[in-house]
């Protein structure tokens, strides 16, 4: 079996937007914090990875407790831009009994939102340039919108001619998109420019219409990207890369708590084990991670129930 050599050589950049996080606690509501591609920055820092997060915040206090308990575990907050008399958005997960959740949000004035639109950008987008890989998320390409969306684009090829690389989990989120024919047309743009696809054989259904894991592999591949995790919608993952395809199946045996950040973390093990071992292995320790964290719940677990040695198995 062929492998790719290691992905990740220096620092990776998370790009989107971290709400604040209301649940269900044993005593009433407990307040937290989650996104889904600061769901991975956080795993992949606890993993050991050096990883950066970039968004935008207000400079109210919730804000600056969010950017100090990002600093805590060790995820890089330079990039983080902070806007004066905003605040952050917030979401409810409210979890059925079997873990299915299910999420309420108050985010449309968001900064985050602004990203790609706001006098900073310039400056921003010149220090990503020196960023090995960037990744994101199809709720990333939503709250931008259309300006947010064709700046993203226009900077992401001249990233990439630059010799940076891009990875792309689908994440699909039918509320936050105005129609399915937008949605669809700024995935198409953003697999144009991706070198690792996270695609969710669930998401590419519902957006595309697509039936079962071999068609939604194919549409992801004809976009001739070079290394394609697809999260199926039975446990388990397909890979493919050097035109091979290896199926890689979820942990056995899990009593699921709480679903919140599944692919996030899996994408986190993913990508930090693709630092020394080849896809299928990296699959694996994205699979055993996310193991552990839909046992629990919220968004990010507790780091004492962090699995210990998990690059190692």
């Amino acid at each position: 079996m062929s492998t790719l050599p290691p992905l990740l050589t220096g620092r990776i950049a998370a790009l989107g937007e971290c709400m604040l996080e209301l649940r269900q606690g044993q005593s009433g509501l407990v307040l937290g914090f989650g996104g889904d591609t600061l769901n991975t920055a956080v795993y992949m820092a606890r993993l050991g990875a050096a990883v950066d997060y970039v968004t935008a915040l207000g400079d109210d206090g919730h804000s600056a407790q969010m950017v100090a308990a990002w600093q805590a575990e060790g995820v890089g907050c330079q990039h983080v831009l902070r806007l004066p008399g905003r605040v952050p958005g917030l979401y409810m997960i409210e979890t059925d009994p079997t873990g299915e959740r299910r999420f309420l949000y108050w985010r449309d004035s968001a900064p985050a939102r602004e990203l790609f639109t706001l006098p900073q950008t310039p400056a921003l987008q010149q220090a990503l340039m020196s960023c090995p890989m960037l990744f994101l998320s199809g709720i990333s390409l939503a709250i931008w919108g259309e300006q947010g969306r064709a700046e993203l684009f226009a900077f992401l090829d001249r990233y990439r001619q630059a010799g940076g690389r891009v990875a792309f989990d689908t994440n699909w989120r039918p509320r936050l998109w105005a129609d399915r024919t937008q949605a669809q047309a700024a995935y198409q743009a953003m697999l144009q420019r991706t070198d690792l696809a996270l695609p969710g054989e669930e998401d590419l259904t519902a957006l595309y219409g697509d039936q079962g894991p071999d068609a939604v592999m194919a549409r992801v591949a004809a976009f001739g990207i070079p290394e394609i995790v697809l999260k199926l919608a039975q446990p388990g993952c397909l890979v493919r890369w050097g035109g091979q395809q290896v199926a890689v199946p979820a942990v056995s045996g899990v009593q699921v708590v709480d679903t919140t950040a599944a692919g996030d973390s899996f994408a986190a093990g993913y990508l930090a084990a693709r630092r020394t071992v080849g896809p299928a292995e990296a699959a694996a320790v994205g699979a055993r991670l996310a193991a552990v964290v839909v046992a629990h719940p919220g968004a990010i677990i507790d780091r004492s129930v962090m699995p210990v040695g998990l690059l190692a198995q």
